[in-house]
């Protein structure tokens, strides 16, 4: 348990110092922080899991993208302010770096499966955003619908009751 206490403190600062490096608002530093966090605490709880680095990188960007429009929402700021941030630590930099090493140093066929690790948690990570927007905007679309019908049955029946 400590451990995930230390990873979600150590993503929160990262997340948050580079929310203040891309000029995030000072009010949203912390939310930003969060957001953050909690993306990479879902990416580690789904690694130690056993569900692999590409599925982990797709369930934590898709937290930390449903948890970016929420803030967004509840701020009135933009998703983005959110997102760059948090995604940051699940990018595989390290991994890149590992497979350009590999690279230089002629272990080619090792090099080309480090690449296309780095390529399938990218596209997850891609992925995982994508979803969360569509799932997001699919959730606004049904609460719009059913507030207009709604307040057609409500002005109908209140119509109603006035005309005597």
């Amino acid at each position: 348990m400590g451990y995930y206490v230390l990873q979600f403190i150590v993503s929160y600062l990262a997340t948050m110092l580079f929310s203040i490096i891309f000029n995030a608002p000072r009010r949203l530093l912390l939310a930003c922080g969060f957001v953050g966090a909690m993306g990479w605490i879902i990416y580690k709880l789904s690694v130690d899991l056993d569900f692999g680095k590409v599925m982990a990188a797709f369930l934590g960007s898709f937290i930390l993208g449903l948890m970016s429009h929420v803030m967004s929402r509840r701020y009135k700021r933009p998703v983005i302010i959110f997102i760059v941030p948090g995604i940051i630590p699940l990018v595989p930099g390290g991994l890149a770096y590992e497979a350009t090493r590999l690279l230089v140093s002629n272990a080619y066929t090792h090099a080309v499966n480090a690449f296309l690790e780095v390529t399938l948690i990218s596209g997850a990570i891609a992925f995982g955003i994508l979803c969360a927007e569509i799932i997001y905007y699919i959730y606004t679309r049904i609460k719009q619908y059913f507030g207009k019908m709604n307040g057609k049955i409500y002005r109908k029946s209140y119509n109603m009751n006035n005309r005597a």
